[in-house]
């Protein structure tokens, strides 16, 4: 495969449709395409046996494959080889009576089910369900057909020219690599930046301020647009985005854009490189929607992460031996859809309430003084940075003030979407509260995509680095940013400018925000075959999977979770161990993905070629 295997953005909009392992999940499927496959299994299916009789001859097929896999005589390349073992697991796994309690589903008996039904074509909402099983079965069988491009063998010249063979063929993978990160365009841009600048003057304009207002954070906040008739006299709005907005205010779901970030909007609405950008503050309909459903009784009902359940006292939070959360303030310069604490939040403006009670703050306070074990102190909210400069030295006083804690984090997305907060006067103080050894203050925020970074941006991060403090980026993978090498420009980019790449979050499983979320399979995808390309230190972050209540869970090592079963519809069921596993015993979780295939399908219907993805099935 070379460079020209990844087309620009611009360019991906005619990609032509091709097949995976001689199925296109665009096209029409049919049972029968597992018999020219894997005949064996097909005729166990097909078989008039019972459930149980079948499920018993699925085993001794796969246990046979498994024993030819290691047997002496096999001489299958490693890597094909390691994946049919994987392979073998997982059909195992979907196949096991135990998993289907666990699970609440039976992949045996819906693949029977199809099995048997006398028809054409495979029903719409069980081709997922399909195409797990035929893509299992095929890499059970070493015909996974995965796009390995074929190295070559340096390791038997002499020296000097196996070097220089091995050295054009990393030339190759490089420019690869770097072609379709240039694709995404960043907010450093000069065009992007000239193009924002003209929108800053329009705002300005529409608001009455003046340059002095747009470098007052205070300014900014006041003028929160949550009128999308407002908004789209600055930028265009689809009929769903203005629909979405109307129905968010009126509903009093918590929404706004500062004025800074509505600048980073394209003009037109056509999402072709503002699409992160607006999808992290307008919420798509299905999202407004789920949240005013009936199923939904109260705000507790969307505590994904339960903190009610981790919250020891009022404003703290706890999942981890040596460090907890401190939610001082309970709001944000604005709302990003899918936060897994925006409702706990009311609104966006309104200051009045977001500072949590003074008494409840002391109590908080008093908490980390009496819990030695707690060496770190994460702060965060809400944005715990949009509090008044005072307020906010204070509360880091009194917590650097506590002998045993050693770092206090501070997490804020206000680089991104404020950076005009970060005043000389707010950064030299934070500067004097990082007195390392002692005390380590740092940064932890949050950029999404390489279009949020801008020159102002870059500031910020210049200014808080020469002051001592290091910047750290938790990003959600999303399908905004999911595309292939786009969230590696993402990192390369944040690391030049003196961002270290922390976490990637698997998007949380919130029904309501559904319409973000990638399969687990892409984020394991996007860093074996993406982010393993780049330079070490530009690659530091560590994809994970949050728990509820129990926390992160780190998604490269299989011993932390397992594929038990295939729902109906194609989803992937998985069971997460906790992180304490082999230290204390706690609950698994069991948790419900989304298809691979409604994946492939947004994607194809952005113009990308889901042919670049067809590795993506045996991810587990």
């Amino acid at each position: 495969m070379n460079s020209d295997s990844y087309p620009s953005a611009a360019q991906r909009n005619d990609v032509s449709e091709r097949q995976i392992s001689g199925v296109s999940p665009l096209h029409t499927l049919r049972f029968e395409q597992l018999k020219e496959s894997d005949p064996e299994m097909y005729d166990i299916f097909k078989s008039s046996m019972g459930l149980e009789g079948i499920r018993q001859e699925l085993f001794r097929l796969l246990i046979e494959r498994e024993m030819k896999l290691f047997s002496y005589d096999c001489e299958m390349e490693s890597m094909e080889r390691a994946n049919s073992l994987h392979c073998i697991r997982v059909l195992k796994n979907i196949f096991s009576r135990r998993n289907e309690r666990r699970s609440g589903h039976s992949t045996l008996y819906h693949v029977v089910e199809l099995a048997r039904e006398d028809v054409e074509e495979i029903q719409k909402d069980r081709r997922s369900l399909f195409l797990e099983l035929y893509m299992l079965s095929r890499g059970s069988l070493s015909k996974a057909d995965m796009p390995i491009e074929r190295a070559p063998d340096f390791m038997d010249q002499d020296g000097r020219e196996g070097a220089q063979i091995r050295s054009n063929f990393l030339d190759v993978m490089a420019k690869r690599c770097e072609d379709r990160m240039k694709s995404y365009i960043s907010g450093l841009d000069p065009s992007v930046v000239k193009h924002r600048e003209g929108s800053k003057h329009r705002i300005l304009e529409l608001l009455g301020g003046d340059a002095d207002d747009w470098n007052d954070f205070k300014w900014h906040h006041r003028n929160v647009f949550s009128d999308s008739s407002l908004i789209s006299e600055i930028v265009d709005l689809t009929e769903d985005e203005r629909a979405a907005i109307d129905l968010a205010v009126e509903n009093d779901l918590p929404f706004g854009i500062t004025p800074y970030y509505l600048s980073l909007f394209d003009r037109d609405s056509s999402r072709k490189w503002d699409h992160a950008v607006r999808a992290q503050v307008i919420p798509p309909l299905s999202y407004v929607n789920a949240v005013l459903s009936p199923k939904v009784h109260g705000p507790e009902d969307l505590d994904f992460m339960k903190e009610g359940q981790t919250s020891p006292i009022d404003l703290v939070t706890r999942r981890y031996p040596m460090i907890a959360i401190l939610k001082p303030y309970n709001t944000c310069a604005q709302i990003c859809v899918y936060c897994q604490r925006n409702w706990e939040i009311d609104n966006v403006t309104g200051t009045y309430q977001a500072m949590a009670p003074r008494e409840s703050i002391d109590q908080a306070i008093q908490w980390f003084r009496e819990h030695p074990g707690v060496t770190e102190v994460l702060m965060t909210g809400g944005d715990p940075a949009l509090m008044d400069d005072e307020i906010l030295v204070d509360l880091l006083q009194e917590i650097s003030d506590i002998e045993h804690v050693s770092r206090i984090r501070i997490g804020t997305r206000l680089p991104v979407v404020l950076p005009m907060r970060f005043t000389d006067h707010l950064v030299d103080t934070l500067g004097r509260f990082h007195h390392p050894p002692q005390q380590d203050l740092c940064i932890v925020t949050h950029f999404e995509h390489p279009y949020e970074i801008t020159p102002e941006a870059v500031k910020v991060v210049k200014d808080l680095r020469m002051n001592g403090l290091a910047i750290y980026n938790q990003q959600v993978f999303t399908i905004e940013n999911s595309r292939r090498f786009e969230t590696a420009a993402t990192r390369m980019l944040l690391k030049q400018i003196g961002v270290d790449p922390y976490y990637t979050f698997n998007t949380k499983g919130k029904e309501e925000t559904s319409w973000y979320r990638v399969p687990i399979s892409r984020i394991m995808q996007e860093r074996e075959e993406e982010a393993r390309l780049l330079p070490g230190l530009s690659r530091t972050d560590e994809p994970v999977f949050n728990i509820p209540a129990l926390g992160k869970n780190h998604l490269r090592a299989w011993q932390n979770h397992d594929l038990i079963m295939i729902s109906p519809r194609g989803e992937r069921i998985y069971e997460f161990y906790p992180w304490e596993k082999n230290i204390t015993t706690a609950p698994t979780y069991t948790y419900t993905d989304v298809p691979i295939l409604d994946y492939l399908e947004r994607l194809h219907a952005r113009g990308e070629d889901i042919e670049e993805y067809r590795s993506i099935w045996y991810y587990f």
